[in-house]
């Protein structure tokens, strides 16, 4: 890892607290995935919280089923599932066994491995200025750079495959709280969390 990034990972009782006090904080953290040699990490810079108890767009709502049984789990676990029939989405389990609550990774801000990052979202190795701000903008487009698919369902985010290292908390000034986006119901929750300013934030 990049030297200035070397901290603790992240470790269970960081997951396991409320919904939006970690959704909050997951902001600034890096996320990190090692696969056959290498690194790719990335800031998280944009989040969005889902809530099966009280929220009708979390895969929660409806129950426990085959598809969302991670979510039940305590949290500290990766929720991936498939979107749209084109592409995977990423999400960090949250509070105790059984809540069904986890934190939807929006958009980080490439750290380490970006040239391999690159070449999974675009299939070369140059880009523009404008595909280099796209890159990781959205959570599909995180997953498409990190390769993160449905064979990383249910993985143990305090292990050494997929993990979080710890950095210092963004100041509330600079979290920008707003509805999410993308869904058609519970859409007046005000659950998408992003750092004022950041130019890898997938819509402003």
């Amino acid at each position: 890892m990049n030297p200035k990034f070397k901290a603790k990972k992240l470790g269970r009782d960081f997951y396991t607290r409320e919904l939006l006090t970690v959704a909050k904080e997951l902001l600034g953290k890096i996320l990190v995935k090692k696969e056959k040699g290498k690194i790719l990490s990335g800031r998280i810079v944009e989040v969005e919280a889902y809530d099966g108890s009280i929220d009708e767009a979390a895969h929660t709502y409806i129950g426990k089923t085959k598809r969302n049984e991670i979510m039940f789990r305590a949290g500290g676990f990766l929720y991936v599932y498939f979107t749209y029939g084109a592409h995977f989405c990423s999400n960090v389990v949250t509070g105790d066994e059984g809540k069904g609550t986890a934190v939807l990774i929006r958009a980080i801000e490439p750290v380490e491995g970006i040239e391999v990052m690159v070449k999974n979202r675009y299939g070369k190795n140059l880009v523009s200025e404008k595909e280099r701000y796209n890159l990781t903008s959205g959570p599909g487009k995180v997953c498409q750079a990190l390769s993160i698919t449905k064979k990383h369902y249910g993985y143990d985010l305090t292990g050494d495959k997929i993990f979080l290292l710890d950095q210092p908390m963004i100041k509330p000034d600079d979290i920008v709280v707003a509805k999410r986006i993308g869904i058609k119901k519970s859409v007046d929750l005000p659950w998408r969390f992003y750092i004022k300013d950041n130019r890898y934030v997938s819509r402003k």
